[in-house]
């Protein structure tokens, strides 16, 4: 795999997939077994996630993995085309869960930077799903202007809510996200944006999932 252009790679032991969900994310779920979770491919597709500019990872200690993106904006102002105001990214994984065990996504943290004019709006989605299982979980997350902020939005499935991979089967992960910036009652002269993105091109959006073993 060393020559595929969406390398995974074990993220290293920074604590960085563990620090944005200290407690365990699913009740009553034993502990992981030693194999880590394995992710064979990610293929990201969408306005958001140009080719290139996104990669995955799994941690240590393989109960999280790590999306990360370089080139995730959507904007309005001068210059901004109507497209660009909403930006998505599908991505779709296929996870190997260990032998005897299945996996769900439990919770998600996302980070970015967003500049909104009084009056103006963005909004952050993500939805959940795997192939050929209509269940879906989504969330959305609004915010106001003005605002001109690093921002932060976490994803928790109650657990009566959490759909895990069926045992057995390969059934790929689909994971959506979308940015979308509104003028509403700004200034038509007034630039807004929001990013999923960091001052140094990157940032890391952390999905936390649980284990449990097969019946």
């Amino acid at each position: 795999m060393e020559g595929k252009p969406m390398l995974l790679r074990a993220l290293a032991a920074t604590g960085v997939a563990t620090s944005l969900f200290g407690s365990p994310a699913f009740a009553g779920s034993p502990p992981p077994p030693q194999d880590r979770i394995v992710i064979d491919s990610v293929t990201a597709s969408g306005t958001g996630c140009p080719t290139g500019t996104a990669a995955a990872a799994v941690s240590p200690d393989g109960t999280a993995f790590t999306v990360t993106y370089s080139n995730y904006l959507a904007q309005i102002g001068p210059g901004a085309s109507p497209a660009d105001a909403q930006k998505d990214c599908r991505l779709i994984l296929h996870v190997h869960a260990p032998g005897g065990f299945t996996y769900a996504v439990v919770s998600a943290g996302y980070s970015g930077f967003a500049s909104l004019a009084p009056g103006a709006s963005a909004t952050q989605r993500a939805s959940y799903h795997f192939q050929g299982d209509p269940r879906t979980t989504t969330s959305n997350h609004h915010f106001k202007g003005p605002f001109d902020n690093t921002w932060r939005t976490t994803d928790t499935v109650p657990v009566t809510a959490v759909v895990f991979a069926p045992c057995g089967e390969e059934r790929s992960l689909d994971i959506n996200t979308e940015l979308q910036v509104a003028q509403g009652t700004s200034s038509p002269s007034a630039t807004s944006f929001m990013e999923m993105d960091s001052t140094d091109g990157r940032i890391s959006t952390v999905y936390r999932v649980a284990l449990q073993r097969c019946k």
